[in-house]
């Protein structure tokens, strides 16, 4: 059963913390895909229509990671990053799910942890048979994505990044362990972190732009910004747009019925 992470207590938020991006630049940071390739499609095209009709940038595109696992067509999730990659200046991160997606390769005990966390999906979007997959041991299910999974989307992946920042923003996948500088954050921190730093208040070296933690909106802590709408079970892929020192989003929203329209919010301070 899907269930959205909330604090058990609501804290105050902290007052807002001026934070820009250099001047002529433009970044437009997106949440997790998971496979959801309908949505992902529909705000590549808004983010490039926003994109022209806002004038000349530099523009930058930062996905916060987990492009694959739990939605259907992750495969096709990597190949349209990588096909952006091409015209876009298009930055990735490494989230969690792509960490248990490589390892899964050689690790039969985070196979089986990947499997039950969306991984089956992914490996269906390869080509996998359902029915050969029901029937197949661990071991022989390791043997069959080895076969399947291109080298390609393997290297592509191994070369996400783990830490951005532009200007006052700090872009991660999870989030960042509070007192400790960038530098020295551990690797599994950034990917998979929660508390303590969901419920910290105070400022951080940069405003921490993240994913990871599933919300019904994007939630604005001041001192934290996180994007992840759930597109796999929501239906929701949101955007962070950020151009000065103004904030605004955008989202691809999937009404059930299969219509995906665009949704268009100001930053609320």
């Amino acid at each position: 059963m899907f269930e959205f992470f909330r604090s058990k207590k609501a804290a105050p938020k902290p007052p807002q913390i001026a934070a820009s991006v250099p001047d002529g630049e433009r970044v437009y940071a997106v949440g997790d895909v998971h496979g959801r390739s309908d949505l992902f499609i529909a705000l590549i095209e808004a983010i490039e229509l926003d994109n022209r009709e806002r004038g000349p940038a530099r523009t930058t595109v930062v996905l916060l990671g987990d492009l694959v696992d739990r939605g259907p067509d992750s495969v096709n999730v990597l190949a349209l990053a990588r096909e952006w990659m091409k015209f876009r200046n298009v930055r990735i991160l490494a989230g969690n799910h792509e960490e248990m997606f490589l390892r899964s390769f050689t690790d039969v005990d985070m196979l089986r942890h990947f499997l039950r966390h969306g991984g089956r999906e992914t490996l269906l979007s390869y080509g996998m048979d359902k029915r050969e997959y029901s029937r197949a041991s661990i071991e022989e299910v390791q043997a069959l994505m080895t076969e399947l999974v291109p080298q390609a989307d393997l290297e592509f992946i191994a070369d996400f990044e783990n830490l951005i920042t532009i200007g006052d923003y700090v872009f991660v996948h999870a989030g960042v362990e509070p007192g400790v500088p960038l530098e020295d954050q551990q690797l599994a921190k950034l990917r998979w972190i929660r508390e303590p730093f969901l419920s910290h208040m105070e400022p951080h070296e940069g405003v921490v732009i993240h994913g990871h933690t599933i919300t019904e909106q994007p939630v604005d802590q001041g001192n934290r910004i996180g994007i992840d709408t759930g597109a796999y079970s929501t239906g929701r892929l949101t955007a962070l747009v950020l151009e000065g020192d103004g904030r605004r989003y955008l989202s691809a929203v999937d009404d059930g019925e299969g219509n995906i329209a665009i949704s268009t919010e100001q930053h609320v301070p």
